[in-house]
């Protein structure tokens, strides 16, 4: 797994095994978690096209959507892998930091 790129206080993009993956960092008041998901095709796409400003605009969604809440309804909450990736994201960063 390999930082690609990264925008300060928002997301990390990620790629693992060819897989993108984007870690967005969520804050509502005095709770912050992150939410690691795997893009899909069609973000993918999206993403080939539009570049960064697409990636802006989905981690503001997936922001937004607030998924880490019981009674939220966001798209993003059942695509949350990042309790199965959380160390290798974290090893991830520490190694494109240093």
């Amino acid at each position: 797994m390999e930082v690609l790129d990264h925008e300060p206080y928002r997301w990390f993009l990620l790629e693992d095994s060819g897989d993108l993956l984007l870690d967005v960092s969520c804050q509502h008041s005095f709770i912050s978690y992150n939410v690691l998901i795997q893009l899909t095709s069609d973000e993918i796409q999206e993403y080939r096209q539009r570049g960064r400003d697409y990636l802006n605009w989905l981690s503001e969604d997936v922001h937004n959507s607030a998924p880490i809440l019981k009674v939220s309804q966001s798209i993003y909450k059942g695509r949350n892998i990042s309790p199965l990736h959380k160390e290798r994201v974290i090893d991830a960063i520490k190694a494109w930091r240093s």
